[in-house]
């Protein structure tokens, strides 16, 4: 049986202090589902989920990193890789707010130039115990120049757009050549061309001259583009 077609490949990162729900965010992203116990991410984990968005099929391999300072020099040489990253803290946790700048920081060290970011403002539904107002993060996101959200895992609020919006905001950056001089629109690129060789080898696409593989895309135009 051949390999399902995809138009992209694209690798996404969760970092954050340990415990404001990363694994959670995950688990109910890629299985639609959610457990109260305290999920411990050791190292690194991740899970692999295809979506399709705005007529594309878009393969999203996403990473789970450990929020202790101890896997710090694990978690930060699977920066340079990612072509989006999720922030995430604790709205009942200011402390975890306050790392932001710091997970930042180690964004702009570690990972691609121009790498795509949005921020998560976690388990929003805890409304008796928040500690971080929500325009209290709309303020750090729009410091830092990114996208802000919030979500509940829990609750399945907010999760869906946020890794649709980053996904859309990665394969804009494909399509577009937003910076094509920079690492991340190589690595995006690169992914892409291989995907398309992968399902045009599983269908017998046909190779053009130059040695790259020409796939049919379908007759419908997509609403992923520069303008729209």
């Amino acid at each position: 049986m051949p390999p399902p077609h995809y138009d992209f490949l694209i690798k996404l990162l969760l970092i954050g202090d340990s415990g404001v729900g990363k694994s959670c965010l995950l688990l109910r992203f890629c299985d639609d589902a959610w457990t109260p116990s305290f999920i411990t991410t050791i190292g690194i984990d991740f899970k692999i989920r295809t979506i399709e968005l705005d007529g594309k099929r878009i393969k999203l391999q996403i990473w789970d990193t450990a929020g202790q300072e101890r896997f710090r020099t694990i978690t930060t040489a699977y920066y340079r890789g990612a072509m989006g990253i999720l922030l995430v803290y604790d709205v009942t946790d200011e402390r975890s707010y306050n790392s932001i700048r710091t997970w930042h920081a180690n964004i702009e060290q570690h990972a691609s130039e121009g790498v795509n970011k949005i921020l998560i403002g976690n388990k929003s539904d805890w409304t008796d115990k928040r500690a971080v107002p929500e325009i209290q993060g709309r303020a750090l996101a729009d410091e830092l120049g990114m996208k802000f959200m919030e979500t509940s895992a829990k609750a399945n609020e907010g999760v869906e757009e946020a890794f649709f919006t980053l996904a859309r905001f990665v394969a804009l950056y494909c399509i577009c050549g937003v910076n094509s001089n920079s690492r991340l629109y190589r690595d995006c690129k690169t992914r892409l061309i291989d995907s398309q060789a992968d399902s045009a080898a599983s269908v017998g696409g046909a190779s053009n001259a130059d040695g790259s593989v020409k796939v049919n895309q379908p007759a419908t135009s997509a609403s992923i583009g520069c303008c729209s």
